[in-house]
């Protein structure tokens, strides 16, 4: 559901996919070839979002700020499932944990892997290339070549993902039996190995 707030009404490129069952309310910017998964919900009514290209906010994120802050997901930011992000702003090609919570003026630096279940403190000042986990969050090392390589590619996935939700999500009803001609798991993974190999 998109809202509109006090004369802001959300801006969602046309590349972008928001799911029937997320909420984005008010000024939020959302660029090219962002996936918002069911569940999330993006409040721009005391501040502003601006989530640009390539971005992902998964199932049940919720993105919020104090009065007059803006919110920043940079580029390619991943945002996993159930992760707040309580102002501040997530650098380029960040990845945000399952249930990580990200507090006010918050600076992500580039490049930077926060783990699941990490509390970042308000006014945490994080550099590019960071790894950070725990409550309250620690910088334990820096993010390998290795690592961010993974976590690009695990995003291209879901860069990929609102064409495909456009080209195939139908709302249905359920089969009440598996029908013999079902596909096998396996044709599931085709994006993936695309991906993986490019």
């Amino acid at each position: 559901m998109i809202y509109s707030f006090k004369g802001f009404v959300p801006v969602v490129d046309a590349t972008a996919f928001v799911h029937p069952q997320a909420v984005v309310t008010g000024n939020v910017i959302i660029g090219r070839d962002v996936y918002i998964g069911p569940g999330a919900a993006l409040r721009g009514d005391w501040g502003a979002i601006v989530i640009e290209d390539g971005c992902n906010v998964q199932e049940n994120c919720t993105i919020h700020m104090f009065p007059g802050k803006t919110v920043l997901l940079k580029a390619a930011a991943h945002i996993g499932h159930g992760a707040i992000i309580h102002g501040g702003t997530v650098g380029y090609n960040c990845m945000v944990g399952m249930n990580a919570v990200i507090m006010d003026d918050v600076i992500i630096g580039d490049e930077s892997i926060i783990g699941a279940l990490s509390f970042v403190n308000a006014g945490m000042q994080i550099p590019s290339r960071s790894l950070v986990v725990g409550n309250p969050a620690k910088i334990i090392k820096e993010v390998s070549d290795e690592m961010i390589a993974w976590k690009t590619k695990g995003t291209a996935l879901y860069q990929q993902l609102p064409k495909d939700c456009y080209d195939s999500l139908i709302a249905c009803d359920p089969l009440r039996e598996v029908p013999a001609d079902r596909p096998p798991q396996e044709a599931l993974y085709e994006i993936w190995e695309k991906i993986k190999n490019q």
